[in-house]
């Protein structure tokens, strides 16, 4: 089982903007049946840490390609994908391996 996480960086004051765009896009894909359940995060500045960053998250059995031949992504989550970029300085993707269970 996997863990991805994309991290995007926004632009001064759109962290709640972008937050709900990639909440709205995530929602597109699952809706789709192309993600698991999610979480959408960010600090805007008003919380210690890293400000004007939006964190979503993710689980998945596989990691697969979304290039990958006879898939087609939302075109919805194309057109949010599309109102995010401008609102942001950068973003990047993290996959992690889960620890199974090991009390089971």
């Amino acid at each position: 089982m996997y863990l991805i996480r994309r991290i995007y960086t926004t632009k001064p004051g759109e962290a709640r903007n972008v937050a709900m765009r990639v909440q709205k896009q995530a929602q597109a894909y699952r809706d789709a049946g192309q993600r698991s359940p999610f979480r959408v995060t960010y600090n805007g500045g008003t919380l210690p840490g890293d400000q004007n960053v939006v964190v979503l998250d993710w689980t998945d059995d596989s990691l697969m390609s979304p290039s990958r031949e006879g898939h087609s992504l939302p075109q919805e989550a194309l057109d949010l994908g599309g109102e995010i970029r401008p609102l942001l300085e950068s973003q990047r993707i993290e996959f992690l391996e889960m620890l199974p269970d090991l009390e089971g």
